[in-house]
């Protein structure tokens, strides 16, 4: 058992780490698509259509896991980022980095799907309802983490900075997910829960699920090959990475 874990340990050298990502990135890849074909598949064309909402609702089907993602990654950027910052380690500070710009993007689709489901539904692209505001606050702090980090030249000090914005950050998280039980909002409450039955078609569930896994394939996938690019940038002093390079 523990020559298993000095075995994974290792992987925490950028050196080490690097291969093992050159060899996952293509696996991503392949689960992105085929989840991304049968997830679109099941969205707008095997989901029936709603009785309320009509055919607009479809937008849900990436409105919802982007929201999901944006949360998610930005406890796993912080994860990584704190991590860093307590044992000085260096790619978790670039795995960090590497999560931000994806993070931000499925905030920043999340904001958009809603705006677009918001005006045939609410007549409004945008309101400050609770948890938009507190949706546009996460985009904003993966700008910042971003921006703070192209800011300072030394790689370290960056990370260190950045994970202290992070963890900062990670209070806003709550608010998103519990905004609409508390205050009162616009947004209706959860339609997935892990406690109770879901208030949707079986199909469209299966639908949004796959569409979450599809995104979060995706994920992986661009994050394994940012961060790859990143160790080769901030190794790029040492004879492995000139070899590499070489190569």
């Amino acid at each position: 058992m523990n020559n298993r874990l000095i075995n994974w340990f290792r992987y925490a050298s950028p050196q080490s780490f690097y291969p093992l990502a050159g060899r996952m990135i293509p696996w991503f890849w392949a689960f992105t698509a085929v989840f991304g074909l049968i997830g679109l598949w099941i969205s707008f064309f095997a989901a029936p259509t709603d009785a309320t909402q009509g055919e607009g609702y479809r937008i849900i089907f990436v409105h919802v896991p982007t929201s999901w993602m944006s949360m998610f990654i930005y406890l796993i950027m912080a994860f990584w980022a704190g991590l860093g910052l307590a044992l000085n380690a260096r790619l978790s500070g670039m795995m960090a980095q590497a999560l931000a710009p994806t993070g931000a993007l499925m905030a920043f689709l999340s904001l958009l799907t809603g705006a677009l489901w918001g005006k045939p539904m609410w007549g409004a692209w945008w309101v400050w309802d609770a948890r938009l505001t507190s949706e546009l606050i996460l985009f904003f702090l993966y700008i910042g983490f971003i921006a703070l980090q192209a800011a300072i030249d030394d790689p370290r000090r960056a990370d260190k900075a950045g994970a202290i914005l992070a963890l900062v950050g990670v209070v806003n998280i709550p608010i998103i997910y519990f905004s609409v039980k508390w205050w009162n909002t616009l947004h209706q409450g959860a339609s997935v829960s892990l406690t109770k039955a879901p208030a949707m078609a079986q199909t469209m569930l299966w639908g949004m699920l796959i569409m979450a896994l599809f995104f979060w394939m995706y994920t992986i996938a661009v994050a394994l090959t940012r961060v790859r690019a990143i160790i080769l940038e901030r190794e790029s002093h040492t004879e492995w990475v000139k070899e590499e390079v070489r190569l």
